[in-house]
């Protein structure tokens, strides 16, 4: 199925379509530059994935997609990789999870299926007057393993690289 297509079943009819992101999500200890100037397009890392959210996008270039499972940390597609494409110097990820506007929280509706599924605790609920507890990201918690992506029924759940905070002096 395309990521474009609308789901025509009973969960895309009562969450709503999901809406593509064209910001792709990069393998753990890799950016675009490194991507860009060493990935072959193997697909070696592929394969390597336990969790098998690795998959080569269009361009033959890796992706992660987080509907299926978490990202371990386990490091086997930085092992399988022939080329500089992984530094494990860096952050595992720049980017943190994201809840959106469909969350069912926000529409009244108990849900914390998110929280249940963070192995780091990153997201805690507060609890509101009159509705379900709303969810809240503790960024410097989250590690952006993608845990809480697939188990958001509402597909209220994604990852976004924070804003940079700049100081003028």
């Amino acid at each position: 199925m395309n990521s474009n297509a609308i789901d025509l079943g009973r969960r895309g009819f009562l969450t709503g379509c999901r809406h593509a992101h064209a910001d792709r999500v990069l393998p753990p200890w890799s950016r675009a530059a490194s991507i860009a100037a060493a990935c072959t397009g193997c697909g070696a890392c592929v394969p390597a994935c336990p969790p098998k959210i690795i998959a080569l996008d269009a361009d033959g270039r890796p992706s992660l997609d987080f509907a299926n499972g978490e990202c371990s940390f386990c490091g086997a597609c930085a092992e399988a990789c022939p080329e500089p494409v992984f530094d494990r110097s860096l952050a595992a990820f720049d980017h943190v999870a994201t809840i959106g506007q469909d969350c069912f929280a926000g529409r009244g509706i108990v849900c914390q299926s998110c929280g249940d599924a963070c192995p780091e605790s990153a997201i805690r609920f507060r609890p509101r007057l009159g509705g379900p507890a709303l969810p809240e990201l503790a960024t410097e918690l989250c590690t952006g393993c993608g845990a809480c992506i697939a188990s958001c029924p509402a597909r209220a759940v994604s990852v976004s690289v924070p804003a940079m905070e700049v100081t003028h002096g």
